[in-house]
């Protein structure tokens, strides 16, 4: 068993890391390579999510290597191999032979991997081991095209504010070290022990926890990294926002929802931040003329639906919500990314027919689009519902926040798809899709329309049962008929509205267009400060340190000198004294040598006399 559980996350991690190693003389392979280890890899998450296997290997001292597969990550590594194998059936299609090929695929295999770790984690430091290198990977993939500085720059600020939210986790583990829970010294950094500790540490563990996940996750405040990260190639927009990176944090908070309830605290802040980001990070979406920027803005809110599951305890709801928008969301950053190649713009006005044009592609991407906007029987609708059943049970303040949150998705949808059919003028100019890159977008688009069924009883309670969560709260036939009468009055607002300018004041659009000045404010209160103590310390250097330095230096020097001139003169005539006076007694010492018997009788007799007189006067 344990075998499986190796086989799952070495096979992506290891294809991905010989293919970056090979480099350019792998990019014709590179493509099939990756499509047969990312299918091999589906068929292992399949068999790891029915049979449930564990793994350990020796890692430290006393902490061991933990991997298991339980129900939720059992569905998550499904989840992520699934999209992983068709975001690359894409990719393989559409992504220029020119490109260096091998690089791109290892690198999305490597993330893959990573995100497989994440999930399959039992511990926390083999999770911060799969987090750091989905964290790594996901900079270069953002930044693949590296020459330009525009992308490189955006894969910074990306990397560097999910880094510093990152921090939170090693504050984590090391509360959970210094709390000591369990029976043995590796159980505190458990996952499932972390809600043991005492206090102050577990408030310290739930709020590196926090801070970890929403970072991660992109959710307030640290929405405004998903906008940068738009700047990488579209089928990395599609597996980063749909299935692995963007939506760990929400995995991380919906497997540690003991430890949030347990801290008495944790589960409203994550509850109240998730659905704060899915209303304003909905305004965010309308506001925004670009695709691709739309889409980002609507993964922030989407997600904030997951996270305001995790804090209502609506286990069930959130997991299935996660599955759905994986679905969906690969699909629509596909479609954009194929009219991006097509077309050579993802601006929205620009896009003006762009379905009609590409039927099969436009078909696709108004299934995915409608069910993001909530209407039935499309999977979205019935997993929000679900989820917000659960947030009803907790707060009718907080329900309520999660239907503004669901009327907003449908505003977006509808604002997207009326650009995309309206009708436009003829393209002779555009680029034929290729229909290797199609068929993965039919798919998807089944699996939007598949995925409605386990929201519904009996397979939701199965799904309840395979996750192992508690008694979940089941939505009443009235809340999905309320959802989908909000969703479809919102749809066909927003379809009349068209594009006439929102009924807000100048200064309000322009925030929701710019992502709430998140990014200011995170150049205001970080960046700034950072930057003048960074130039604070290097004038302390250059003015103080430096000088320091090069004044004890020129002291050394001067003494050197003074030593020369007169220490040296002072130990030279020594030496010569004592050189001199050792030689005249030498002198005196060879003068008594003479070779003649007699003078040394004499010199004897005059040496006993000498020692004779001495003893008398002695005694």
């Amino acid at each position: 068993m344990s075998a499986l559980l190796w086989a799952l996350v070495a096979l992506p991690l290891g294809a991905g890391v010989l293919l970056l190693v090979v480099g350019r003389r792998a990019d014709r392979a590179a493509p099939g390579v990756a499509l047969a280890v990312a299918a091999s890899a589906l068929g292992l998450a399949v068999t790891a999510a029915f049979r449930h296997p564990s793994a350990r290997a020796p890692f430290l001292d006393g902490l061991p290597m933990r991997l298991t597969v339980d129900g939720l990550s059992g569905l998550l590594a499904v989840t992520v191999t699934a999209v992983t194998l068709v975001v690359l059936l894409f990719s393989a299609a559409e992504f220029g032979s020119g490109e260096a090929r091998a690089r791109f695929f290892g690198l999305m295999l490597l993330f893959a991997g990573s995100m497989l770790v994440t999930v399959t984690a039992a511990t926390l430091p083999v999770l911060l081991m799969g987090w750091e290198v989905m964290g790594a990977t996901s900079w270069a993939l953002i930044g693949y095209w590296w020459r330009d500085p525009e992308r490189t720059s955006a894969a910074d600020t990306a990397f560097l504010t999910t880094r510093t939210a990152d921090l939170g986790l090693y504050l984590a583990a090391g509360a959970a070290l210094a709390s000591g829970a369990g029976p043995t010294s590796y159980s505190s950094l458990s996952l499932d022990g972390l809600a043991r500790a005492d206090e102050p540490w577990l408030s310290f563990i739930t709020a590196g926890v926090v801070v970890a996940a929403l970072g991660k996750s992109a959710q307030l405040p640290f929405s405004f990294w998903l906008s940068k990260a738009m700047r990488g190639p579209s089928p990395v927009s599609a597996l980063l926002h749909s299935a692995t990176m963007v939506v760990a944090g929400a995995y991380l908070l919906l497997r540690t929802g003991p430890l949030l309830d347990a801290s008495g605290w944790g589960d409203d802040v994550v509850a109240w931040t998730g659905a704060a980001t899915a209303i304003l990070l909905g305004l965010v979406a309308i506001a925004q003329a670009d695709l691709k920027q739309l889409l980002a803005a609507s993964s922030c809110a989407q997600i904030g639906f997951m996270v305001l599951a995790a804090g209502a305890g609506a286990t069930t709801g959130g997991t299935l919500q996660l599955v759905a928008h994986a679905a969906a969301k690969s699909l629509l950053f596909l479609a954009a990314g194929a009219w991006l190649t097509a077309l050579g713009t993802q601006q929205l006005p620009a896009l003006l027919g762009a379905a009609r044009h590409h039927r099969t592609v436009g078909t696709a991407f108004t299934v995915a689009a409608l069910s993001l906007a909530g209407l039935p029987p499309l999977s979205l609708w019935a997993a929000k519902d679900v989820l917000l059943a659960g947030a009803l049970e907790r707060s009718p303040w907080l329900y309520a926040a999660g239907l503004a949150g669901a009327f907003l998705s449908a505003v977006y949808s509808a604002k997207a798809l009326r650009f995309v059919w309206r009708p436009a003028v003829a393209r002779p100019d555009a680029r034929r899709i290729p229909a290797g890159a199609v068929w993965p977008l039919v798919l998807l688009a089944f699996a939007c329309v598949a995925l409605v069924v386990p929201a519904f009883p009996p397979v939701r309670d199965s799904v309840s049962r395979v996750l192992a969560a508690s008694v979940q709260p089941a939505p009443h036939a009235w809340e999905f008929a309320l959802s989908a009468g909000l969703a479809l009055l919102a749809a066909a607002g927003a379809w009349a509205w068209g594009a006439r300018p929102l009924p807000l004041a100048a200064r309000a659009k322009a925030g929701f267009a710019d992502w709430l000045g998140l990014e200011r404010a995170a150049h205001v209160l970080l960046v700034a400060p950072t930057m003048r103590l960074a130039r604070a310390a290097a004038a302390f250097d250059d003015r103080v340190l430096d000088r320091a330095v090069e004044g004890s230096a020129s002291a050394t020097v001067r003494l050197a000198r003074w030593t020369d001139d007169v220490v040296e003169r002072a130990v030279d005539g020594t030496v010569g004294a004592v050189a001199a006076g050792t030689r005249a007694l030498g002198r005196w010492a060879r003068r008594p040598q003479t070779g003649q018997l007699h003078q040394y009788l004499a010199q004897a007799v005059a040496a006993f006399t000498v020692l004779a007189v001495v003893l008398v006067l002695v005694r």
